[in-house]
């Protein structure tokens, strides 16, 4: 490649936006498509205006531990529309402070929003309806994903995450059906808010991807909060009543209803590939993905698929090193590969989890592991902010010890397992971690103490137990 090659990209989410800056800085001549407002889910209905509803909703949620801090005063009251109008702004923050597409253009990269969808004419041409063709020399798709719906009687009924500035006021009931992530989110905003909530998962555990203890503790603080919470149960169909929904689920063999105000689908994220035309270009792709090499490829050699539309890790970090990546390898010629072993990530919950690595299940399939759990209620910060709930486990290598993963459950946990993450990144080893001078009194202090307990019970370091963890080792 040189710099006359010229790059198509077609999506301005994270991927697609990475990507186009990287492929001008390796000096390729570059246009990006997007069907709507530059962005993506990311910054215009997803994670940035989720979180922003979070944050109302914990808000609210405090309120409940006022009288143990001495404060008095009325419960808040959630105003809907203020309260998701606050959440646009922060998706607005992107376009009208930071002005991104002007960004974009200011470096040299032609960006056509607004186009609606763009399918492949040729292997080398996307067009869209009435506003036109192009053709590149090497074309990047990151095209994203959307909600998914379950395929069953009355699932035109359910909403989905992207519906909720829809709505004119706080639902009284709500079921939600699917508690992963995204399903757990949507549960602890409208559960803090007030809202009944019933939340229906079809595995055995709540968060299914996440280690088994966060699992546990997840679905146990639902619980405490009167929340309902079925698992091992399938919903079988929605029948519209009144103005409410009746929900139809199965749980084994015994059969059940329960009444909705509104229902919200979270049940997976399928790579948006409907109007895309693959065919025309010969790429091969499943109902939900396109599948990639490790160099992004698809198995059409110039044309690369990032971000969410491949299906390996539907996170923000991810999609803009495989943006970047992808770029490289279709300017400069296929020569790097994309990692995923060290990807931290979070999820907004009440109470919130954090990740990163493997799991102690998937770590214990190759290694001889050993844990260290530094729980948050024999911490200083956690329990004088009134948040004592909560833990952080370490996973390391008996024999190397090499951190193999983290997994942290309460408030800052997202912000904590970074820390954890970028000691993996450099290669750090348990009794190193351990070594760490963390601030005190913080949640984060958390990460260097349960490596002190590995380490304690490797008879490494010679560690003494703190103060901050006196008691029962476990």
């Amino acid at each position: 490649m040189n710099s006359e090659t010229h790059l198509l990209v077609v999506g301005g989410g994270p991927a697609g936006v990475t990507a186009a800056l990287q492929a001008r800085e390796l000096g390729a001549r570059v246009t990006l498509l997007e069907a709507d407002q530059v962005g993506g889910t990311s910054l215009n209905r997803g994670p940035a205006p989720v979180r922003t509803l979070a944050r109302a909703a914990r808000l609210a949620r405090d309120w409940s531990s006022w009288a143990t801090f001495g404060l008095e005063g009325p419960p808040p009251v959630p105003d809907l529309p203020a309260v998701v109008a606050n959440s646009e702004r922060v998706a607005r923050y992107a376009h009208d402070k930071k002005d991104m597409a002007g960004h974009l253009r200011q470096h040299g990269i032609d960006l056509v929003e607004d186009l609606g969808p763009v399918g492949f004419t040729d292997p080398h041409t996307l067009a869209a309806n009435g506003a036109g063709t192009w053709s590149a020399d090497r074309i990047i798709l990151a095209v994203g994903g959307h909600a998914g719906r379950l395929r069953i009687p009355g699932a035109d009924l359910a909403l989905t995450y992207e519906d909720i500035p829809s709505l004119a006021s706080l639902p009284r009931r709500v079921a939600v059906v699917g508690g992963a992530d995204t399903g757990c989110q949507i549960a602890s905003i409208f559960d803090d808010l007030g809202v009944a909530v019933t939340l229906f998962e079809a595995g055995p555990v709540l968060v299914p991807a996440a280690d088994a203890s966060v699992s546990a503790e997840l679905i146990r603080a639902f619980r405490a909060r009167d929340m309902n919470v079925h698992t091992d149960t399938r919903v079988e169909a929605l029948v519209a009543d009144g103005g409410a929904v009746r929900v139809d689920y199965r749980s084994g063999q015994a059969s059940a209803h329960m009444i909705a105000d509104a229902v919200f689908f979270a049940v997976g994220w399928p790579a948006s590939l409907g109007q895309l035309a693959l065919a025309a270009a010969g790429v091969h792709a499943t109902p939900g993905a396109i599948p990639v090499d490790s160099y992004l490829r698809t198995n059409v050699e110039h044309i690369f698929a990032a971000g969410d539309v491949n299906g390996r890790s539907m996170v923000v970090q991810t999609a803009r090193m495989e943006g970047r990546i992808a770029a490289t390898n279709a300017v400069l010629g296929a020569t790097r590969h994309a990692s995923y072993d060290v990807v931290p990530s979070g999820s907004f919950t009440d109470p919130e989890y954090g990740r990163v690595g493997l799991t102690e299940a998937q770590a214990a399939e190759q290694h001889d592991v050993i844990v260290g759990v530094a729980r948050y209620d024999d911490l200083l910060r956690p329990v004088a902010d009134g948040r004592p709930e909560g833990f952080c486990k370490l996973i390391a290598d008996r024999r190397t010890h090499t951190i193999l993963g983290a997994h942290v459950l309460g408030e800052y946990s997202a912000e904590t397992v970074q820390t954890v993450a970028a000691c993996m990144a450099a290669g750090m080893t348990i009794e190193q971690v351990a070594e760490l001078q963390l601030a005190f009194p913080t949640f984060t202090e958390a990460v260097c103490m349960a490596a002190q307990k590995i380490c304690r019970a490797l008879g490494i370091g010679h560690f003494p137990q703190v103060w901050s963890y006196l008691g029962a080792e476990d």
